[in-house]
C-alpha cells in the first residue's frame, strides 16, 4: 500500500513536500556527512522547489542531481537543469553541489559513460528521490515505446543512467534508471490535478508496466514511493 498525502491546493502540498524531503536530507547527514537529492523537472515542481530553497540545511552537504533530462542545451526553455537552476539552486540553497545530466557530447548514447562517472560520485543509495509522472503513465523517462525501457526498468540491471527515446518524449532523453531510484530512502511522487489522480489509480492495478511504466517504480522500491497530490 502506498502513503498518499492530500493537500488543498499547490502551494500547501509544496509546502509540505518541501519540509518531508528536507527532514530526509538532514537525517542522511547526519548519518554520514552528505545527502543526495535526485529530482524532476517540468512545470509541476516550480513552487516546490520554491519552497525547498528556503529550508534551513547544510546545503553544502547536499548533492542535487535530476531524475531525467532532455539532450538539449542548458540556453533551452526545454532544460530541466535551467529549470532546476533557477528554481531551486538560489539564495542558501545554491551552496548545494550540481550533478549534471548532460555533457558536450552530440547524444545521449556518446555522452552516457560520461554522466555515469559522475552519477557515481553522488551519495548513495540515493536519499531522496522526487517523482513527476506524465498523462501516459511515464515516471522519469520511462516512456511507453521507450527504445530502451525494457533495460531501464531491469531491476537487476547495473547501469545507473541511460538513454531513452520515444514517441512521447520530444527530445532524447537520458534517465536514471530503475534499480537506482528504487534503492533510494524515499521515493516521493508529486502529482497534481484530478487526470492524474485516475493515472495513478490506474497503475496501481494489474496490468504491464510497458503499458503504465510508473507501476514499475509503484512495485519495485525498496519503500512504496509516498504521494503527494492537490486538485
Amino acid at each position: 500500500m502506498i502513503e498518499r498525502h492530500d493537500f488543498a491546493d499547490g502551494a500547501a502540498l509544496a509546502g509540505a513536500l518541501a519540509a518531508a524531503v528536507a527532514e530526509k536530507l538532514r537525517q542522511g547527514i547526519a548519518a554520514r556527512g552528505a545527502a543526495s537529492l535526485a529530482v524532476s523537472g517540468g512545470r509541476t515542481p516550480a513552487r516546490f522547489f520554491a519552497a525547498l530553497a528556503q529550508q534551513r540545511l547544510p546545503w553544502s552537504e547536499v548533492v542535487v542531481t535530476l531524475v531525467d533530462e532532455r539532450w538539449v542545451p542548458l540556453e533551452s526553455e526545454r532544460s530541466n537543469e535551467a529549470l532546476l537552476r533557477d528554481g531551486l539552486l538560489q539564495g542558501r540553497a545554491a551552496a548545494a553541489r550540481l550533478v549534471s545530466l548532460v555533457s558536450a557530447a552530440e547524444t545521449p548514447e556518446e555522452g552516457v559513460a560520461e554522466v555515469a562517472t559522475r552519477i557515481a560520485t553522488l551519495p548513495q543509495p540515493l536519499d531522496v528521490v522526487v517523482l513527476g509522472m506524465g498523462l501516459d503513465g511515464h515516471t522519469a523517462s520511462f516512456f511507453p515505446e521507450g527504445d530502451r525501457l525494457a533495460e531501464a526498468l531491469d531491476p537487476e540491471g547495473r547501469l545507473p543512467v541511460l538513454p531513452m527515446r520515444a514517441p512521447g518524449a520530444g527530445e532524447p532523453r537520458i534517465t536514471l534508471t530503475l534499480p537506482l531510484i528504487a534503492a533510494a530512502g524515499t521515493v516521493y511522487l508529486h502529482i497534481e490535478g484530478q487526470d492524474k489522480a485516475a493515472v495513478l489509480a490506474q497503475a496501481l492495478q494489474p496490468g504491464p508496466v510497458e503499458a503504465l511504466p510508473l507501476r514499475a517504480v509503484l512495485r519495485g522500491c525498496a519503500r512504496p514511493p509516498e504521494v503527494f497530490w492537490c486538485p
